[in-house]
């Protein structure tokens, strides 16, 4: 899904809430193998609810992790995700796709609450039944994506794909992992201030949700109720000891949090199992940074009794481990699933 597009090979990147993460792939006969990755913490209130407060800090971080990186790749493709974007199956009547094309504005109008000029659609065709055809239709407010491709743009980058951080996820997945055609997965992104759910069965996102709960909930809990600094609730949360605290006084509130979690989880679950009552979830599999505090998986099984993975972003993507420290990947490959998935992508892709 590309909102708007350009050509080649294409750098992921991927501007979240805490860091930057940026992934450079390269398609060999065999699948993919890394060729540079990189993750650069951005400093907090940087990024609020989405909304980019300070573009200068973005822009400066960028250059550096580029000069650091030394990527020589100008080509990238972002993503957008939260209040600003709305992704909705709709039935329209049976037209060609140059017609849609045409129509899509009036066909949407019903669905999208924004004035038509200030939002980028895009659609995907997804079958048709009883001269009907079903249609993903993917809204994102125009001011949002500016914002992005601006801050991009100044650090000497070329935007040429805007994606949606649930479809860049799906790309990640099935780059990964071999899907049969019955299994329904619930691919869940633990990021920092959101989490990305992603309902897909057969290659197609069946339903899609941000919810606004995230990892800086984990760090924000420790540090009121430690009296520590965001920092240190930072390193507390990872495990690491600050002084005379340590994990025992810091799991108590990483059980309750990860306890919260699992309930927004289930909270969009039931909506979709309310709405497809013929529809059996297989599994739930998740990623993201907040994903690696070790109660949320056991929060989120115990939530929904069924079985809950880890995803591995790099699971089947070769690296050269002269370049890269083994340990070093596995620690943060969790935070790469929006990346890689973008880094997937090719211009033009729908």
């Amino acid at each position: 899904m590309a909102l708007f597009g350009g050509s080649k090979v294409l750098a992921g990147l991927d501007i979240g809430s805490s860091s930057i993460k940026i992934v450079q792939l390269k398609e060999t006969g065999k699948g993919y193998r890394l060729l540079n990755m990189g993750i650069r913490p951005l400093p907090q209130e940087v990024i609020v609810d989405g909304a980019i407060m300070d573009a200068g800090v973005i822009s400066d971080t960028l250059r550096d992790m580029l000069r650091e990186m030394k990527i020589k790749v100008k080509d990238v493709a972002v993503s957008v995700s939260g209040h600003s974007v709305i992704i909705k199956k709709i039935r329209v009547q049976e037209m060609t796709e140059e017609e849609l094309e045409r129509n899509i504005q009036f066909e949407a109008e019903q669905y999208v609450p924004f004035d038509a000029a200030d939002v980028n659609m895009d659609f995907i065709i997804l079958g048709t039944t009883d001269g009907k055809m079903e249609v993903l239709l993917v809204v994102v407010k125009k001011d949002v994506i500016n914002e992005l491709t601006t801050v991009v743009s100044d650090a000497g980058l070329n935007p040429v794909v805007v994606d949606v951080d649930a479809f860049a996820l799906q790309n990640m997945y099935e780059t990964n992992y071999v899907m049969n055609p019955e299994d329904v997965v619930a691919l869940v992104n633990v990021g920092a201030s959101t989490t990305n759910i992603n309902i897909i069965r057969d290659g197609v996102s069946i339903f899609t949700r941000d919810i606004s709960v995230g990892g800086n909930q984990f760090t924000e809990a420790i540090q009121k109720q430690l009296q520590v600094s965001y920092d240190e609730a930072e390193q507390l949360k990872k495990g690491s000891p600050v002084g005379e605290k340590g994990p025992e006084e810091v799991q108590p509130i990483l059980g309750v949090i990860s306890e919260n979690l699992g309930q927004e989880i289930q909270r969009s679950l039931d909506f979709f199992n309310s709405s497809n009552p013929d529809i059996q979830i297989s599994r739930v599999s998740l990623c993201g940074g907040g994903a690696k505090v070790p109660s949320v998986i056991r929060a989120v099984e115990q939530r929904l009794g069924i079985q809950v993975e880890m995803v591995n972003p790099l699971e089947a993507i070769a690296y050269n481990r002269k370049k890269f420290d083994t340990s070093l990947i596995e620690d943060v490959a969790p935070m790469l699933g929006v990346g890689v998935g973008l880094a997937i992508r090719k211009a033009h892709d729908r």
